[in-house]
């Protein structure tokens, strides 16, 4: 990927004029279109929203590793959302975004998560187990959603009534990280309370002495960060620290009740946790799209994309394509793909990668350990601009584990 004169490159092949990433029809199907995109061209320009979207895995993973090309400081496809994140370490490029950076990875450390290990694998077995002993369950509300948010709620100290709230105040953060259309929109005034919350009421003080969020709060008393960036931080905590690995969840235990054959190999031998964790988020990418700036005129394999337009990085395309991955329509979770771009890469790859690691790995391993075979239900993806979840995920015919 190299910058060259603009009288010299071809330009991407034309698609329809009326394609939106962001429609109904496409959120709640992406692949088939993505994966038409990837093979028409390593770049399209979507006229309607006038994106540039680059399809392929190594043209993404290379735009990902370049913020002098491709900036952060339009993450968000809408100008009021990018001028909310001016300042944030998400929107950030270097040489400021290393010390946001370093403050909001500092709890986040293989270190740190080991000392946490223990305590999430006991939550995710006597949570799974319970669920088991019911006999059914929904594995969005019941399993994703209760572990996966009283895990960071307890990291990041928040206490009381403030908890029931944020499920509602990240899905809405994520809406807004999309195009402004009526789900951005309505997005506004909830995710709204979350900016008020954390960026102009909380305190060092609300929140439990020894956790993530209160240490953030330290940091600032200590000059390390400035005063203003401590809440936030822990809106980046609550916005990005849950969703991602919700869907991903999901998507976990929808994709094994499709594939009984690969949840029977998990439960034969469980080093294989990891691998299929990273192949859950290779198969089904959570957040299959990011946005970012183009800074200057920028050739990807032969195609210019002009300076000042904002680039579509399709995650989800390249997560699948056939020129990184063999046979990428199988899901097989012994290949371990863990060079798939769901958790991005270089600079901005995802802080909270190894929490959200530590967390899948421990659900994972509670439902090869306690279950022997389940069913679900149908399912519809729960409409979000940018996040893929499930909206509810009927386990049922759940069969425990002998012993």
């Amino acid at each position: 990927m190299t910058t060259t004169p603009a009288d010299t490159l071809g330009a991407p092949s034309p698609v329809d004029a009326a394609l939106d990433l962001f429609s109904e029809e496409v959120l709640q199907d992406s692949m088939p279109v993505y994966a038409r995109l990837r093979e028409q061209s390593p770049v399209v320009h979507l006229e309607q929203r006038d994106l540039w979207v680059i399809t392929r895995y190594e043209d993404v993973r290379a735009a990902l590793g370049d913020p002098e090309t491709f900036s952060s400081t339009q993450v968000a496809f809408n100008e009021q959302m990018n001028e909310v994140l001016r300042g944030t370490s998400l929107a950030t490029d270097p040489p400021h975004h290393q010390k946001l950076r370093a403050v909001l990875s500092e709890n986040l450390t293989p270190r740190a998560l080991r000392g946490m290990k223990a305590d999430i694998e006991a939550k995710a077995d006597a949570l799974v187990a319970e669920l088991v002993a019911r006999g059914s369950f929904d594995g969005m509300e019941d399993l994703a959603k209760h572990f996966v948010t009283s895990v960071v709620m307890d990291m990041i100290g928040v206490q009381g009534d403030v908890r029931q709230k944020m499920l509602a105040w990240g899905e809405a953060a994520f809406n807004l990280l999309g195009p402004m259309n009526e789900r951005a929109a309505s997005s506004f005034p909830v995710a709204g309370e979350l900016f008020e919350w954390t960026h102009h009421r909380l305190r060092a003080e609300d929140l439990t002495e020894g956790s993530m969020g209160r240490a953030v709060f330290e940091a600032a008393e200590r000059g390390d960060i400035a005063p203003e960036s401590a809440g936030m931080i822990v809106h980046q905590y609550i916005a990005a620290g849950m969703d991602t690995t919700i869907a991903s969840l999901g998507n976990a235990i929808v994709l094994f009740a499709r594939h009984p054959e690969q949840f029977q190999a998990l439960r034969e031998d469980r080093t294989l946790v990891p691998s299929a964790f990273a192949e859950v988020q290779r198969f089904l990418t959570p957040m299959p799209v990011v946005g970012r700036l183009v800074t200057r005129d920028v050739e990807v394999q032969g195609l210019r994309i002009p300076g000042g337009s904002q680039a579509a990085l399709l995650l989800g395309a390249a997560n699948r394509d056939p020129r990184h991955f063999e046979d990428p329509e199988v899901f097989d979770i012994r290949r371990n793909p863990t060079d798939h771009l769901s958790f991005g890469y270089g600079i901005h790859g995802c802080a909270g990668q190894g929490l959200a690691r530590l967390e899948a790995h421990a659900v994972l391993d509670a439902l090869a350990t306690r279950l022997k075979g389940f069913t679900v239900a149908d399912v519809r993806r729960r409409l979000n601009n940018m996040t893929r979840p499930f909206e509810a995920i009927p386990v049922t015919s759940v069969e425990p584990a002998e012993g």
